[in-house]
């Protein structure tokens, strides 16, 4: 990982001292809750840790752009060095005391994902990958399931939490998924799903109303993993187009036919 090594080096050093921080709020079980939106909640935590990664990437990479969940003005779309980024991925799951959640640092750059790291906060699992140098876990090679048949895989997903304009295809597909797959599961944190999506835990994965620091890492861990990742219409707008689908080359393409037949052609690139 050369090519990129600094750049990984710096989302380390700043991911490590986010957790830190995350898990010493855990500690102390005293944070602030606020609500951005409709059931979109923010902690201290998300704060403190976001305002730490900031300092750090800035402290390597001054001339680089951002963008931080907690932070953003607008979006920037990813023209030359951009970093995405999620100081708590599952915030809901923080707040509560339920194990999932994750930090998520992510480099683009020429509208293309360069450096990916997420960790699981309460596993420590860290997960890492460059372009064109595969993808791993703890240090180990990591790489998407061989599963064929659908009726064999193991999908995860995500439930909408401040956009309830698709909801009732969403449950249709649900339902529909339980009869075809043989189980579906909701950690509740989109980064740490498509990480499972490249360590071939999921064979794969769906979801919609997600932003680009929900994915601008683990988009990359799971490509490198040899996974394929696309929005709802099969194209490359996972980034910005807030739908996507992940999978192995098998799981991918029946779980793009599954959403494509659940939604009118006219939601799918909304």
């Amino acid at each position: 990982m050369a090519e990129y090594s600094k750049e990984l080096r710096a989302a380390k050093e700043a991911a490590d001292e986010a957790v830190k921080i995350i898990r010493q709020f855990q500690e102390k079980n005293n944070f602030e809750i606020n609500f951005k939106g409709l059931n979109d909640l923010v902690t201290d935590a998300d704060i403190a840790a976001e305002e730490k990664i900031l300092d750090v990437i800035s402290s390597y990479f001054p001339e680089d752009q951002v963008m931080a969940e907690e932070s953003y003005e607008e979006k920037i779309l990813p023209v030359e060095r951009t970093w995405f980024i999620d100081p708590v991925d599952g915030t809901t799951n923080f707040a509560h005391n339920f194990p999932i959640f994750c930090v998520s640092i992510g480099l683009w750059e020429n509208k293309q994902p360069k450096a990916a790291l997420v960790i699981e906060v309460n596993s420590g699992e860290v997960f890492e990958a460059v372009e064109g140098e595969g993808a791993l876990c703890n240090g180990r090679s990591i790489s998407v399931s061989s599963v064929e048949e659908p009726s064999h895989a193991l999908v995860g997903t995500g439930f909408p939490y401040n956009d309830m304009s698709l909801s009732t295809n969403y449950l249709h597909l649900f339902k529909w998924l339980l009869n075809h797959v043989q189980a579906i599961r909701r950690p509740g944190a989109a980064s740490y799903d498509l990480c499972c999506v490249a360590a071939g835990r999921f064979d794969g994965f769906y979801e919609y109303a997600l932003s680009p620091w929900d994915v601008g890492a683990a988009g990359l861990i799971v490509k490198e993993a040899g996974g394929i990742i696309s929005d709802w219409e099969g194209g490359d707008n996972w980034l910005y187009g807030e739908r996507l689908v992940a999978g192995n080359s098998d799981v991918h393409p029946f779980l793009l036919r599954a959403v494509q037949e659940h939604f009118p052609a006219e939601e799918l690139s909304k």
